[in-house]
């Protein structure tokens, strides 16, 4: 249960998450477990005539991914399998995935930088934009980390989001630092778009898992309704102020 709630918790598809489960309660010689996973939440029931009766059921909120923890727990189950690891070291084991530190906030926002410079060179943008990008996508990891992330809703963040790249871009753009608009704007706001989740979502649609895809699928889409809309509402700002002169 521990063991699914750590990758269901950081990102990982309905089907992995109950094959880790259903291998594990293998190797120890639970035959009649059973376990459904939704994307937020965790069913396991255990027991017949032979074993002691088992349920359990977890709430798992939607949060973000964090696929190292994925990739530790989806190790661990295979050591699990060879019999390498002892059912002490598997508690021990769990325990230190659950609080595996992620990548620093500096690393982070150099990330952002760096990805929005290289999505926008990719779209079409030449170097002046991709520097532009690069700044771009340096301030709006600023502005999630520590503003949007703490203090923020997820529709509030990222309409926020999307409208703080829309504005600096375009300021950029009018003092004639960047070139093309649409590529700057395009390249700085990847680092919004939950691009697992959405393909975890598609995943899992193809997989017959139709309830967990479609809640995961509504969440990405909630994001990106969301992005659109700061865009369009700075958009709309600066065609009103400059009589549609950007559009």
């Amino acid at each position: 249960m521990q063991a699914g709630h750590i990758l269901l918790e950081n990102g990982a598809e309905i089907f992995r998450v109950e094959e880790t489960m259903d291998r594990i309660c293998r190797y120890y010689g639970i035959e009649s477990g059973n376990s459904f996973v939704l994307s937020n939440g965790i069913f396991t029931t255990s027991g017949n005539e032979r074993e002691e009766i088992f349920a359990k059921v977890q709430h798992i909120p939607v949060s973000g991914t964090h696929l190292d923890r994925v990739a530790a727990v989806n190790q661990l189950s295979r050591e699990i399998e060879a019999g390498l690891v002892s059912l002490k070291e598997v508690r021990l084991r769990l325990d230190e995935i659950k609080i595996m530190p992620g990548k620093s906030k500096s690393m982070q926002i150099f990330a952002s930088g760096v990805g929005s410079a290289c999505f926008c060179y990719l779209f079409g943008g030449n170097i002046r934009d991709s520097v532009c990008a690069f700044v771009v996508g340096v301030l709006l990891y600023l502005y999630v980390l520590f503003i949007s992330a703490p203090k923020l809703s997820k529709i509030v963040g990222n309409i926020g989001g999307g409208a703080l790249v829309t504005f600096i871009c375009t300021s950029l753009y009018l003092l004639r630092m960047g070139e093309h608009l649409n590529y700057m704007i395009i390249g700085s706001i990847m680092p919004l778009i939950p691009g697992v989740p959405f393909t975890n979502a598609i995943r899992d649609i193809a997989d017959e898992d139709y309830i967990s895809g479609s809640v995961r699928m509504m969440d990405a889409l909630l994001v990106f309704f969301s992005i659109a809309m700061g865009v369009g509402l700075v958009f709309g700002v600066f065609h009103r102020l400059t009589g549609g002169a950007l559009l």
